[in-house]
């Protein structure tokens, strides 16, 4: 792994995924019937966004996690991927566990989505999946967004909680009568907000697709470098 570039931007919660919670999180989507049908879903809706940013063939899979998407991202037996996370306990929990026979396509990396050691124009598209709602200033999104879009020659596929459906009123609800703090680092992102910041950042949106919707809060972008 290549020596990690000094991150503008650096998010305290990011520290707890030591080796060990590392490995709980890639069980964890192995647990129970519930998480079984979120990751179908997750796994759905990813697929349906590798097709409408058409099937790109070098891909950033950032932050990887524990490589939970590594066999649908695979699927296209064309496909090679760079699975990267600022955690190298996860990295190394997702090497470790990637099926040997699609092992060869895979490469991992230790580096910050801020400040991404990777050159201009290096894949065909940023897969960023269960990130961005951990982000609260615009001003820490948009650095994120412009390194993706140095990093992509074409498009970016990414998930966040937006609002205009039942869990973003109960959670907007909730909050008013019970203040999340200092402490909070998942966030609900207006559509609108987040939208105007893509094209902040120089992507226009090609495609959303919603987890469920008018309920859920997960929306997947799909957008374009422009």
């Amino acid at each position: 792994m290549s020596k990690l570039k000094e991150a503008p931007v650096k998010l305290e919660f990011s520290n707890k995924y030591t080796r060990e919670h590392s490995q709980y999180y890639y069980e964890k989507h192995r647990r129970g019937i519930e998480p079984r049908l979120s990751h179908w879903r997750d796994v759905q809706l990813a697929r349906k966004a590798l097709k409408i940013a058409g099937e790109p063939l070098r891909v950033l899979d950032l932050p990887c996690g524990a490589g939970r998407f590594w066999p649908t991202l695979a699927e296209n037996p064309n496909r090679t991927v760079i699975g990267a996370d600022n955690s190298a306990d996860m990295v190394a929990v997702a090497t470790e566990n990637c099926p040997k026979e699609i092992a060869s396509r895979f490469t991992g990396m230790q580096t910050s989505a801020f400040a991404i050691d990777l050159p201009d124009g290096a894949v065909d598209s940023v897969f960023s999946m269960r990130l961005m709602h951990h982000i609260g200033k615009s001003e820490h999104r948009l650095v994120m967004l412009k390194e993706f879009h140095r990093v992509t020659k074409d498009t970016v596929i990414m998930s966040l909680w937006v609002d205009g459906n039942y869990k973003a009123w109960k959670r907007m609800r909730s909050e008013k009568h019970h203040p999340r703090g200092e402490s909070q680092n998942r966030f609900l992102i207006p559509a609108k907000q987040i939208e105007q910041e893509f094209v902040q950042a120089g992507f226009k949106v090609v495609k959303f697709l919603d987890f469920i919707p008018y309920y859920a809060m997960w929306r997947v972008y799909v957008l374009r470098k422009v």
